[in-house]
C-alpha cells in the first residue's frame, strides 16, 4: 500500500512539472499576442516539444502503474484523472503554440488599443488563466468547490467568443485589407474558446477522482 501511495506521489509530481510548463507557455502567448512581441511567441514555439516530450512520459508513468499495480477505487480513479488532465494540459499546450503561431507568421502589427478592447480579448486571456489555476488548485488541495467555480467562468468566456464575430466582422468591414489577418485572428480567440473547454474538462476529472461523479454528459445550468 505504501509502495502505490508512492508511485502514486510520482505521478502527480510529474504533472505538477506539466501543469507548470503549460502555464508559462500560455501566459507567454498572452504576452506575445497582446505586445506583438514576435521573439515570445518563437520562444513559446520552441518550447512546444518539451510539453509533448512531458506529456508522453506522464502517459507511460500512467499506464504502468495501472498495468504494476491493478489499482482500485480512488487510487485507480486518480490514475485515471491524471491521464485525462495529462492530455488536456497537452492541448493546451498545442492552442497556446497555436497563438503564436499567430503572432510570428500572420500578425502584421500590434492590435489597436479601441479595437483590443472591443474584442475584449485581455479580459478572455485572464478568464482562461483563471480558470487554469482554479483547475490545479482544485486537484492539488482536492476542492471540489473551486473546480465547480471554472464551470461558471467558462460560460463567461463563450459569450466573449461569440461576441467577438461581430467585432471582428465589423472590422473586416472597416478595413477590408486586413480581412485575411482577422480571419487568422477569430481562430487565435476561438483557441482561447477551447483551452477554457479544457480547463472545465480539468475540472470535470477532479470531481470524478474526488465523487466519482462523471460530469461529462450532465447538462449544467
Amino acid at each position: 500500500m505504501l509502495q502505490i501511495e508512492f508511485e502514486l506521489q510520482k505521478l502527480r509530481t510529474s504533472l505538477q512539472e506539466l501543469w507548470v510548463l503549460v502555464e508559462k507557455q500560455l501566459k507567454k502567448s498572452e504576452k506575445a499576442l497582446l505586445t506583438f512581441d514576435k521573439a515570445t511567441a518563437r520562444e513559446v514555439i520552441s518550447r512546444e516539444k518539451m510539453v509533448n516530450a512531458l506529456e508522453l512520459k506522464i502517459d507511460a508513468e500512467c499506464e504502468a502503474f495501472i498495468a504494476t499495480y491493478n489499482p482500485v477505487a480512488i487510487d485507480l480513479r486518480l490514475a485515471l484523472s491524471i491521464l485525462k488532465i495529462n492530455n488536456n494540459l497537452e492541448r493546451i499546450g498545442d492552442f497556446a503554440e497555436g497563438i503564436a503561431f499567430f503572432v510570428v507568421k500572420n500578425m502584421s502589427e500590434e492590435l489597436p488599443q479601441p479595437f483590443k478592447s472591443n474584442l475584449n480579448i485581455e479580459k478572455m486571456f485572464q478568464e482562461v488563466l483563471s480558470m487554469y489555476s482554479l483547475s490545479k488548485e482544485a486537484f492539488n488541495e482536492e476542492n471540489t468547490e473551486k473546480a465547480e467555480k471554472v464551470f461558471g467562468i467558462d460560460n463567461l468566456v463563450d459569450e466573449i467568443n461569440l461576441n467577438a464575430v461581430k467585432v471582428l466582422s465589423d472590422e473586416m468591414l472597416a478595413n477590408p485589407k486586413k480581412a485575411e489577418e482577422l480571419m487568422f485572428l477569430h481562430a487565435v480567440v476561438r483557441r482561447l474558446e477551447r483551452i477554457g473547454d479544457r480547463c472545465n474538462n480539468i475540472a470535470e476529472e477532479v470531481v470524478f477522482y474526488l465523487d466519482a461523479k462523471v460530469l461529462k454528459h450532465q447538462q449544467r445550468g
